[in-house]
């Protein structure tokens, strides 16, 4: 079967192999054990990112004068590939170190990126990115925070849900309305920190179907004042585009994870199939069990294969946004058909929260909504057709 452990993709090299050990060590020895105890606490412990960032996993891809690792798109994409491995969807790096940072990083003035960017990379910050409203999801241009230019500072009113990292970020970048009258032109992007800052509010921790651990929150911003340098850009007005430029890359965020979760779940369950039995023979034995895993193989690698182009392109800055758009639904409709099939084999047992595969079941479901819902993706594509 093609997984990450029998097949090379064409991105990875040596230095990469050695870095994913790193990973797979590092996950085993301080998130794997964690697992059940972070879901009933609804996030990870704060200790984690700091213990992260002292071994050099957050903000692999920044420049290391900004205290990063100094790698690729490649290294960010190994972290997810073993975190997916891991079963674990709790700890909310890929945001931190493949959205937030990324912001800062290209859009930042230099004193930004010097300011931010090694506390995010030492994990003193946890970051986070505050787009979607209780009204709005996919539909950024109807985003209602507002941010109002007061002298030498923005003033800022509104809520946002369904923010990964909610809970214990320390740095936000709030999408707001700076002239609503301009509709998407009118939207910027702020960079918020949030220790000791008057009129921010976290929400609850929100009860979700899966990614039980994951700190996922409600924010609320009332009068809330920062200064105007903390605009990301040179100029109101750019959030929109911003946005737009970084998106792929979440989305194959998305699609990396998806995948990977997929392969992973196949191998649980040939393990699974391999040593149950049932009416005196192995599960395996069944013709309908190895069609199943045939049909479930091949669907894994189609999309590996697709996946694996779709990060060679990114590496050279040729992920364009029908392609990234494609990578997102394509993957996360696949991942959850082949859960969906392994859960069927693993029968009962495959509903019962102490074998990991129930926990991907419920995992896997959110991926065809965040990062924009499978059918945005497939109105993106379509406007490039």
């Amino acid at each position: 079967m093609l997984s990450t452990s029998t097949y090379r993709s064409g991105w990875r090299d040596a230095e990469l192999d050695q870095f994913r050990d790193l990973a797979q060590t590092f996950l085993h020895k301080e998130v794997a054990p964690h697992h059940e105890r972070w879901a009933k606490q609804q996030q990870v412990d704060r200790e984690l990112w700091r213990k992260a960032g002292e071994v050099g996993l957050l903000c692999l891809s920044m420049p290391e004068e900004y205290g990063g690792g100094g790698g690729t798109f490649a290294h960010e994409a190994v972290l997810l590939e073993e975190q997916a491995r891991a079963v674990d969807s709790a700890w909310g790096q890929a945001v931190h170190s493949g959205i937030v940072a990324p912001y800062v990083l290209n859009y930042g003035a230099e004193e930004q990126k010097r300011r931010w960017l090694p506390r995010l990379a030492s994990g003193e910050y946890v970051g986070a990115i505050a787009m979607t409203e209780p009204g709005t999801g996919s539909d950024l241009q109807a985003i209602a925070t507002r941010a109002v230019r007061q002298g030498g500072e923005y003033v800022l009113n509104g809520a946002k849900t369904f923010i990964t990292n909610g809970g214990q970020a320390d740095l936000v970048i709030v999408a707001a309305k700076t002239d609503p009258g301009q509709g998407a032109q009118g939207l910027s992007l702020f960079v918020v920190e949030t220790a000791d800052l008057p009129g921010f509010r976290r929400g609850r921790l929100l009860d979700k179907v899966g990614l039980k651990g994951q700190d996922t929150a409600e924010l609320f911003f009332d009068d809330v004042r920062v200064p105007a340098a903390n605009l990301l850009g040179p100029a109101e007005g750019q959030g929109f585009v911003q946005l737009m430029q970084q998106l792929p890359q979440e989305r194959l965020i998305i699609a990396i994870t998806a995948i990977a979760g997929a392969e992973r779940t196949i191998e649980l369950t040939l393990e699974y199939v391999k040593e149950r039995t049932a009416f005196g023979k192995p599960i395996m034995n069944f013709q309908n069990t190895r069609f199943t895993l045939a049909e479930l193989a091949t669907k894994a690698a189609v999309t590996r294969t697709f996946v694996d182009s779709c990060i060679e392109r990114h590496l050279v800055a040729q992920l364009d946004v029908a392609t990234a758009a494609m990578a997102k639904w394509w993957s996360t409709q696949i991942a959850c058909e082949i859960i969906d099939e392994c859960v069927q084999l693993f029968g009962g047992y495959g509903y019962m929260n102490e074998y990991p595969i129930a926990r991907m079941y419920a995992d896997a479901r959110v991926s065809k909504i965040f990062g924009g819902t499978n059918e945005i993706m497939k109105e993106l594509i379509s406007r490039f057709l």
